[in-house]
C-alpha cells in the first residue's frame, strides 16, 4: 500500500525531474484504473468530465470531492483534484477546500480565479491573490507536501489579455503556488512567452491548445505538466453519440466492431490493485 505521504513525494518528484510529463484526466474509478494500467504516473480529476458523467453543466464542491475520493481510492497513483474556484468567494472559506481535498485522498489540487458569475467571471486582482495566499497557507499546514496549482482563467472567459494573465500568474507564484496554469494558451510561441515569464512549473491543458503539438515540443518549450481536462471525456462521448446516431438514423450496429474487447478491459482492471 502506498501512503499519502509517499504519493505526495512522488508527485513532487515528477515536477522536479527534467522534461515534461503527461497527467491525464479520468472521470471515475474505471477510467482511473485504465490510465494506471496504461502506465501513467499521476492522475488529475476533471470537473467537466464529472459534469458530463452526471449530465449537468455544473458540479458542486461536494460532488467534486466525492469523485476525487473514488479516483484516489482506485489506484496507487498520486491524484490532483480540479477544485474549480474551491466553492467559495471568501479566501478562508475557499482555502478550506484544500483541506477537504487532502481528506479525500488528493496530494495536489487547484484554485482558480474564475468566479462562476457570467457577468463578472474573473475575481478582481487583489482578491484573486488573497485567495491563492489562503490556499497556500492551508496547503502548507498539511502533514505532507500538497502541490497547489493556481489557475489564471482570463483566456477561457473572453478576457484575451495575455499581459494581465501573466501578471496574475506571477502574483500567484509570489503568493506561494507550486504550479501555474493558464487554460486557453494555444500556440507554441505564446506558450513559450508564458513559461518564460514564471519560475514555477507550468501546466498546459491540451483541450484548448494546438492539438498538433507534441510532448517533445512542449517539453522543449519549458512546459512541465500536460493535462487534457475534459478532452478524453468529450472524445468518449463523441463515440457514444456516433453509435447512437448510427442506430437511430440507420438502424445499424457496425460500431460494435470498434468496441474495446471485454478481456482487455478486465485485464486492465485486474492489473491495478487499489491502495
Amino acid at each position: 500500500m502506498t501512503s499519502q505521504l509517499d504519493k505526495a513525494k512522488a508527485f513532487r518528484a515528477l515536477h522536479e525531474r527534467p522534461g515534461a510529463f503527461i497527467i491525464p484526466n479520468p472521470w471515475d474509478a474505471g477510467t482511473a484504473k485504465l490510465l494506471a494500467a496504461a502506465g501513467f504516473e499521476a492522475l488529475a480529476t476533471t470537473s467537466l468530465g464529472l459534469a458530463n458523467m452526471q449530465g449537468s453543466s455544473t458540479v458542486s464542491l461536494d460532488a467534486i470531492l466525492e469523485n476525487c475520493r473514488a479516483i484516489a481510492q482506485a489506484t496507487d497513483l498520486p491524484v490532483s483534484v480540479d477544485l474549480e474556484n474551491c466553492g467559495a468567494h471568501d479566501p478562508r472559506r475557499a482555502a478550506e477546500a484544500i483541506r477537504r481535498a487532502a481528506e479525500a485522498g488528493a496530494v495536489g489540487g487547484s484554485i482558480e480565479d474564475s468566479t462562476g458569475d457570467r457577468d463578472r467571471p474573473i475575481y478582481d486582482f487583489s482578491l484573486a491573490v488573497e485567495r491563492v495566499q489562503a490556499a497556500v497557507e492551508t496547503a502548507r499546514s498539511l502533514s505532507y507536501p500538497f502541490t497547489l496549482t493556481a489557475r489564471a482563467e482570463n483566456l477561457l472567459h473572453g478576457r484575451n489579455d495575455l499581459d494581465d494573465t501573466i501578471r496574475r500568474l506571477q502574483a500567484y507564484e509570489a503568493a506561494g503556488a507550486d504550479v501555474l496554469y493558464a487554460p486557453g494558451v494555444h500556440d507554441l510561441a505564446t506558450i513559450r512567452t508564458v513559461v518564460a515569464s514564471v519560475g514555477k512549473p507550468f501546466n498546459l491543458v491540451m483541450g484548448f491548445a494546438d492539438p498538433t503539438l507534441t510532448l517533445a515540443q512542449l517539453s522543449a518549450a519549458g512546459v512541465k505538466r500536460i493535462s487534457v481536462g475534459g478532452a478524453m471525456s468529450r472524445y468518449a462521448l463523441a463515440a457514444f453519440l456516433k453509435s447512437a446516431r448510427e442506430m437511430k438514423e440507420n438502424g445499424s450496429f457496425t460500431y460494435v466492431r470498434e468496441m474495446a474487447p471485454i478481456k482487455d478491459l478486465r485485464a486492465a482492471f485486474a492489473a491495478v490493485t487499489p491502495p
